[in-house]
């Protein structure tokens, strides 16, 4: 049989399932000079390049985010009762 490739582009999204190493995994997520984006280590698509200013403010406001979601106290629908009925109207 005919080996598989390891590694490509299939439809433009890059691809790699070789075994990753440790060099690799640390050279791949810190790329300086390079966009924010950066094809992952292992698996696929892309990953963000921790070497780019962008990448930490893509980091610090999805843990804003988080922190707000799950920190929230969600007052404003503890008012709300769940056993009322609802009214639904169909045209």
């Amino acid at each position: 049989m005919a080996e598989k490739p390891q590694s490509g582009t299939l439809f433009g999204v890059p691809y790699n399932f070789e075994r990753p190493s440790l060099k690799r995994l640390v050279s791949a997520y810190w790329k300086p000079g390079e966009d924010m984006l950066v094809e992952k280590p292992f698996g696929i698509g892309y990953t963000l390049n921790l070497a780019n200013w962008r990448s930490w403010v893509v980091l610090a406001v999805a843990g804003v985010m988080l922190y707000l979601e799950r920190g929230g106290s969600g007052e404003e629908f503890d008012s709300e009762s769940e056993d009322e009925p609802v009214e639904v109207v169909v045209d």
